[in-house]
């Protein structure tokens, strides 16, 4: 029998209202907007049986509270029919921020050898799925035809082994080969190819065009357009080494259109002007505003003097593991690849950091054997703190060596191509602050403990300093004060420095070679491969020297220079009027001197040098704005394959030779045919003159002899071919019988 409820007793006086329900109220509200966007959606995770799901859920949590708050009891793991997890998950974080901050962060991270997972918002359901753009019903993916795609190194198989070139002129950029002897060889020329330059990337894969909506790349046989990177604006482009992402940067920050929103970007990138790219899907890895650069010192007034931005601003180590920007005077953010996160989620602190640069190799320190990338910076004077240049390794942070430095002005940090040394160019002025003097920090990285080898034997100031490429040799340049209002540059002086020799594989103490003064020359370029290299003068209107010099000249050595591992040679001098760029072919066979209408508008054009600073070609081309060669991948040939290629070099010249007298002989034939063709043409001409005379009945027709008569015209006399045979001795051996 059902209790009854009529007999108890009522408070009459009782109102409903009066009751405070606000704590039930919060603790069981559902607040919809807000409760969705603090869930995410977890896939690509481990499928696991029942019995191993909390173990999971606890595994996945000590990943996913490094970003935010969550519980065992926020996450929601279903099951199949099976007794078998689905391999995606729920979870409640604490705040829509800390949902916001693991789907940044998370997204795409590896859990573990096996399995990424990938984290999205539970709200991006409703904001991707609405208005029919999910399908009821399933649709098999539409798979499309395969189709073979155009090989992008394709150049590399040329028989000749030539090297391409981009030229830039007037409104027309055209891809050439480089002939020795002969004009270029077009392979591609079109008209607005590009809106403000072009530019290779590291590895010559792709051609950078540069427009008004952002960066085109062009590669394959055809030159068709590879990638597209939509940055509305953008000014510059620089590629990681091993060209898997790209940066690109403009002055202006990037408007987005929620409505019309530029292909490839988001609201993320509203008001940025940096963005780094994933070169292979096209997409953006993140993106970044232009920070302030402070001011850098004062003028004569007092006025401060702005520095100019550094380009480029994020640096790349050797193997773009990783990418840093310096936030000067304060930090170092590393960041890491692909992830674009901050390396241990926060920036280095180094105070007053003015500059850094990433070793251009992976380095190879004695007695470590840990993967390590290493940049070095400095640090200028502050308060009664010395100058600083340190060494450091990432992504341990360890500093591995500092040095401290007295009376400093500036530094400049020269980096050699193996990061087997770093030099600091360190300018000190004297303690009344009137004069100024350089010495060279030798920072010898794959040397127990990493010593320091000071050069201070130079008087004057460095004004451009270049490391050997592969070696250990260097060039630098040096001037002397500028009387204030001089009309003139001051005259330079070009240093020649090498080690000494040592014994085993240990390098010895570096010394001076030789010194050449009264000079105008300001720039220093190296050949790709080592020992040759063109000392010149760039950008002046008095001077326009261009100086070849040899480094392992095979000839006699002075006594002072035998304990040297360098041998200098002179080898020739020239002049190109107006010179403003200076361009090696990837194989250090050639040379390019360029007069560019970017820099003036006298003269314009190319001269083509070998490497012996023999003048092979010039042209003067109005308007001619850029020559740049094409770069080379790094070889695959081993070490040893290439010590052998060296060693029985002579051997391969022969080959060579005979293919160029060959390439000669062939050019020499299509000019004696293309003669007798015209001949024929002639004589084909005049005899259809002379038939059309003796039609209309002309009396002083001259007849032509038949084919055949053997008789020759009193005005023509019959082409005589005289064939010669040359007999060439080649190799010639002696051989005594007994």
């Amino acid at each position: 029998m059902a209790p009854s409820y009529d007999n108890l007793p009522v408070d009459e006086d009782y109102d409903d209202e009066e009751i405070d329900f606000s704590d039930l109220h919060e603790q069981y509200e559902v607040r919809m907007e807000e409760g969705l966007d603090a869930f995410v959606v977890i896939d690509g995770l481990p499928v696991v049986p029942e019995d191993s799901r909390q173990k999971l859920v606890k595994f996945l949590l000590r990943k996913l509270n490094t970003v935010g708050k969550a519980s065992e009891s926020g996450v929601f793991m279903p099951l199949n029919d099976q007794a078998m997890t689905e391999g995606f998950a729920f979870v409640e974080f604490g705040s829509a921020e800390q949902a916001a901050a693991a789907v940044k962060a998370l997204h795409g991270t590896p859990l573990d050898k096996r399995h990424t997972i990938a984290v999205n918002k539970l709200t991006d359901i409703d904001r991707y799925g609405r208005e029919g753009r999910i399908d009821e019903e399933y649709q098999p993916p539409h798979i499309e035809d395969f189709h073979e795609k155009e090989h992008l190194r394709s150049w590399l198989g040329d028989y000749d082994a030539r090297d391409q070139i981009v030229m830039y002129r007037g409104e027309k950029v055209g891809v050439f080969w480089n002939e020795k002897e002969d004009a270029p060889e077009p392979v591609v020329d079109r008209d607005h190819w590009t809106d403000f330059f072009v530019q290779w990337s590291p590895a010559g894969t792709y051609l950078t065009s540069l427009h008004a909506q952002g960066v085109q790349l062009w590669g394959g046989k055809s030159w068709s357009r590879q990638k597209r990177f939509g940055h509305p604006g953008v000014n510059l482009v620089d590629f990681s080494p091993n060209e898997k992402y790209i940066t690109t940067w403009s002055h202006r920050p990037i408007q987005i259109d929620e409505n019309h929103p530029a292909p490839g970007l988001s609201l993320e990138e509203d008001g940025k002007n940096y963005i780094i790219w994933d070169l292979a899907t096209g997409k953006p890895l993140r993106s970044f505003v232009t920070l302030d650069v402070p001011n850098a010192s004062v003028d004569e007034q007092g006025n401060p003097v702005k520095k100019k931005m550094q380009w480029p601003t994020f640096k790349w180590s050797a193997d773009d593991k990783y990418v840093a920007r310096m936030t000067q005077g304060q930090s170092i953010s590393v960041y890491e690849l692909p992830r674009m996160n901050l390396l241990d989620k926060t920036s280095i602190k180094i105070e007053g950091v003015m500059d850094f640069e990433w070793a251009p190799a992976t380095p190879h320190r004695a007695d470590i054997k840990a993967y390590e990338q290493l940049f070095c910076y400095w640090t200028p004077e502050l308060g009664s703190n010395p100058a600083k240049v340190g060494l450091m390794s990432i992504p341990s942070k360890e500093i591995v060596r500092t040095r401290n430095l007295f009376n400093v002005s500036d530094a400049k940090l020269h980096w050699q191509s193996d990061a087997a040394y770093v030099c600091v160019k360190v300018d000190r002025h004297s303690k009344s602050k009137k004069s100024l003097a350089t010495n060279l920090e030798i920072f010898r990285v794959r040397e127990k403990g990493v010593p320091v080898e000071v050069v201070d034997s130079l008087k004057d100031t460095v004004i451009n300093f270049a490391w050997e490429p592969k070696g250990d040799r260097f060039v630098l340049i040096t001037a002397g004060e500028i009387p204030a209002g001089a009309p003139v540059p001051p005259k330079t002086a070009v240093s020649f420095f090498c080690p000494e020799k040592a014994k085993g594989n240990v390098v010895g103490n570096f010394k001076h070679i030789r010194t050449i003064d009264k000079k105008n020359s300001n720039a220093i370029y190296w050949s790709p491969k080592g020992r040759f290299v063109v000392v010149a003068t760039l950008q002046s209107q008095q001077s326009y020297d261009l100086d070849f010099w040899d480094l392992d000249f095979e000839g006699e050595k002075d006594e002072k220079d035998k304990d040297l591992t360098a041998n200098l040679m002179l080898m020739a001098t020239a002049e190109h009027y107006g010179v403003t760029d200076i361009e090696w072919d990837p194989t250090g066979r050639y040379v390019a001197t360029v007069a560019s209408f970017f820099r003036h508008q006298m003269e314009n054009g190319y001269h083509l040098y070998d490497f012996k600073g023999t003048l092979l070609r010039e042209e003067h081309i109005e308007r001619f704005k850029q020559w740049l060669w094409r770069p080379r991948p790094p070889t695959l040939l081993s070490k040893e394959e290439q010590k052998k290629i060296r060693k029985n070099l002579r051997e391969y010249s022969k080959v060579f030779e005979e293919q160029d007298q060959i390439k000669r002989d062939a050019g020499n034939r299509q000019v004696v045919e293309a003669r007798r063709r015209l001949l024929e043409e002639w004589r084909a001409w005049r005899a259809h003159v002379i038939e059309l005379l003796r039609e209309e009945g002309a009396e002083d027709a001259v007849p032509l002899p038949e084919k055949g008569e053997g008789e020759a015209l009193d005005d023509e006399k019959e082409a005589e071919e005289v064939e010669e045979i040359v007999e060439e001795i080649v190799e010639e051996t002696e051989e005594v019988v007994a």
